[in-house]
């Protein structure tokens, strides 16, 4: 079956509800199936709708915005818990690494799931219905 550009138009991938669910590590389409296989393995196929995600191209994206967020908030948190509470910078250290890796543990999977169905909202990487977008 051959889609014309008009019907490709009329089928609509709104990018803030496919966010969302990239977000929660959810199937971009359907919001159902869990997209990631493991901590950071994207599913070929959406377990509940079957929708294909093997075309992804989230390669360092999620890693770059990862240290982007966590350089922002933990930069004004060392400069905040260090003049306020004046810790010793062993403990400050070790604190703060902590914080770190926490916080980026946590939200790469869900920064890939974001790239991910922005992706697919956008029709990029093959998601589209050419097949020279492949």
């Amino acid at each position: 079956m051959r889609v014309t550009m008009a019907e490709a138009v009329l089928d609509d991938r709104p990018i803030w509800p496919a966010i969302r669910r990239g977000l929660r590590c959810r199937c971009p389409n359907c919001g159902r199936g869990r997209m990631l296989r493991g901590y950071l393995k994207v599913r070929d196929t959406c377990p509940s709708c079957g929708e294909a995600l093997y075309h992804h191209r989230a390669d360092d994206g999620p890693a770059y915005l990862t240290i982007l967020i966590v350089g922002h908030i933990m930069a004004p948190v060392l400069l905040i818990a260090y003049t306020v509470w004046r810790p010793s910078p062993l403990a400050l250290a070790v604190t703060l690494s902590v914080l770190c890796v926490s916080l980026a543990a946590f939200l790469l999977p869900r920064l890939k799931g974001m790239i991910v169905a922005i992706q697919w909202s956008r029709r990029m990487h093959g998601f589209g219905s050419d097949p020279a977008d492949a």
